[in-house]
């Protein structure tokens, strides 16, 4: 177990901006932050950052809490793993507490899964450069691809030994099981319970999530056996997802920010040459169609990419396939065309770094320039060709979700080909409506598909004023102006005083809300007063979520409305007293208003003179109450 504190040291380091910036290009905001969802696929930015207040608030998948909470739902890792995670990047040691057998055996699968990939790649390494097998054979191919020691440690790049089961005998030894192994993805259990080493006689790529940890690897064969395959990889585990990753996107994330696009191209050793060339802001599909989750994570760090094609004929077609789902991934696509025969790995080479750099600058041409002069090569003066493949330029527009875009590269397709603009704008508008008519259609025969239940539920039916709805709202304000200006003093007293004092005898309905509450309560009686970082330690899932909102401004005043036209607004600093008392006045108000309301519905049910007789009085005294509060806040009530 980590110490208390180490745990309090690392807390005392953190800074969200620097921790969320690692995963999430963040913008700067008036006072803050704000950035694309990166738990949703959004296209307008809901995620914001609080640096004041040390949180994160995404108002699109309602996620919320602190930097360790931010690691925890990004990366999937336990509280103990993300504490680990930012103690390493701040430079804290970890003092460990030694743990029961009992607590060894509660850590999660993912945090085995993590520690056991580590170990594998440790593993590799040490083959790599102590081995005899592994410097004779795994050092001597980095070696001839130019591959220096560097860069070998900057991928952790490796080798696996020719044996059937080295790596396996060597975690079992140290105490990892056979089934972990297996979930890994590590061995291969064969018929009859046997196993054995998946990667075997192989140099060695880890694939490295966006916080650094190994989740899978990549392995090549070296010599040329014709039944074996060149490159193998991890299968899909409950760590590794592979239309989800990019590899290098770790080693480039920062380049990709700095440089504010990214070069995408095709194998691991592309990605490694580049960074020998000195350009780091590079990442590869690993030879698969690109995915809709892969475009999202590059979004994170910028909307430009530049994607890389081989000079052969079947390398162009392949990489165009992909350019079509990232323009409908809302990104924009610039094209470089590298000489028939070569690739990214072997042209950096030959060309050297400062010729390699300055030859991609010249080469890059937007993707409509690049796809006009390729269609128009294989079309010729074929006009039948030719309007083929102004159709499927067009089309590739018609992808792109930003209407302005769209109208751009219409005016340049237009220009570039001499075609009247309207007459391209017409075919564009064809295919718009017709994928909207598909879509609808889709729609309809999936709602038609939807099975009708036997039995009908029963319609529910709602009264004229939904009390328990209204009084939620109301408790709601109360947790904010807590979490907001609990120490603020008005008139000699605190607010956090003042709300505790009139809401004694409140009982909160909701459960979020009523946790938050009681917490604040706890925390006076120790003389305490809770701020929003000691809920987004100790306080629930639900509750960090909630403080995460209620302290997280989505919009402020534009300085144009003092400065220009000297309109000014009070702050709630200035007027906090009247908030305070109008606010706990109109939540015992609601919370009266409910109660005549649950009475009236037991006097309803009620058969007894007597028992209607009790709730009559009741309701009387109720709606005297009503009366009373109503008239302090102005509200005007009926009688009955």
């Amino acid at each position: 177990m980590i110490s208390r504190e180490t745990i309090d040291e690392v807390r005392s380091r953190l800074d969200i901006v620097d921790v969320i910036g690692d995963f999430v290009s963040l913008k700067r905001s008036g006072q803050n932050y704000k950035a694309l969802s990166p738990f949703t696929n959004e296209k307008t930015a809901s995620f914001y950052v609080v640096p004041g207040k040390g949180i994160f608030k995404d108002f699109s998948s309602g996620k919320g809490g602190d930097s360790i909470t931010f690691v925890m739902e990004h990366e999937g890792m336990s509280y103990v793993e993300a504490i680990r995670y930012l103690a390493k990047k701040y430079g804290v040691d970890l003092k460990e507490d030694q743990r029961s057998p009992e607590e060894q055996f509660q850590q999660s699968d993912r945090d085995r899964l993590y520690a056991l990939m580590n170990y594998a790649k440790d593993y590799y390494k040490e083959s790599l450069m102590e081995s005899e097998e592994g410097r004779s054979i795994g050092l001597s191919y980095f070696r001839e691809r130019g591959f220096h020691d560097r860069t070998i440690e900057k991928f952790e790049l490796g080798y696996t030994l020719n044996e059937w089961d080295h790596l396996s005998k060597k975690a079992l030894g140290i105490g990892y099981s056979e089934e972990l192994l297996e979930k890994a993805g590590l061995i291969i259990r064969k018929d009859g319970g046997r196993f054995y080493d998946r990667f075997r006689g192989r140099v060695i790529f880890p694939v490295h999530n966006l916080s650094g940890k190994v989740i899978a690897f990549g392995a090549r064969i070296l010599t040329k056996e014709k039944d074996q395959p060149k490159y193998i990889n991890s299968p899909e585990t409950e760590i590794y997802h592979k239309s989800n990753v990019l590899y290098g996107m770790y080693q480039a994330k920062n380049a990709i920010r700095r440089e504010d696009f990214c070069y995408i191209v095709e194998g691991y050793t592309d990605v490694i040459s580049m960074h020998q060339a000195d350009v780091d802001n590079v990442v590869a599909s690993s030879g698969t169609a690109f995915t809709e989750e892969q475009i999202k994570l590059i979004r994170r760090f910028t909307e430009n990419v530049t994607v890389l094609f081989d000079g052969d004929a079947a390398g162009i077609k392949a990489a165009l396939r992909g350019i079509d789902l990232v323009l409908k991934g809302g990104l924009n696509v610039r094209v470089v065309l590298l000489p028939d025969g070569d690739d990214p790995d072997s042209f950096s080479k030959k060309m050297g770094s400062t010729e390699f750099k300055t030859y991609l600058k010249e080469h890059t041409k937007d993707f409509i320039s690049f796809k006009i002069d390729l269609l128009a090569e294989e079309s010729g003066h074929d006009p039948i060709k030719k309007a083929e493949a102004i159709r499927e330029i067009v089309t590739s527009i018609s992808l792109i979700p930003d209407p302005i875009k769209r109208s751009v590269y219409i005016q340049e397709t237009g220009q570039l080909l001499k075609i009247q603009e309207s007459v391209l704008l017409t075919e564009l508008n064809k295919i718009l409506i017709g994928d909207r008519q598909k879509q609808q259609q889709d729609k309809s025969r999936n709602e038609n598909r939807m099975p009708i239940p036997d039995i009908l539920p029963e319609v529910a039916t709602s009264s004229k004023l939904d009390t328990s709805g209204i009084v939620q709202m109301q408790e709601r304000e109360s947790i904010r102006l807590l979490l907001n200006y609990a120490e603020l003093a008005y008139d000699d007293q605190r607010l956090i005083d003042f709300m505790l004092a009139e809401l004694e005898d409140v009982e909160f309905m909701n459960p979020v809300y009523k946790e938050i509450y009681m917490t604040f309560r706890e925390g006076a009686e120790r003389g305490e007063v809770c701020d929003p970082l000691y809920f987004m330690e100790h306080g629930s899932q639900e509750a960090r979520n909630m403080v995460a909102e209620l302290t997280t401004a989505r919009y402020e005043t534009s300085k144009a409305w003092s400065e220009e036209y000297q309109i000014f607004f009070p702050h709630e600093r200035e007027i906090l007293r009247d908030m305070a008392y109008t606010n706990v006045l109109r939540l015992k108000f609601r919370l009266i208003q409910k109660l005549i309301e649950e009475n009236l519905q037991q006097m309803k049910k009620a058969t007894r003179e007597e028992d209607i007789e009790k709730y009559f009085t009741i309701h009387e005294q109720l709606k005297g109450g009503e009366k009373d509060l109503a008239d302090i806040l102005g509200i005007v009530v009926a009688k009955w």
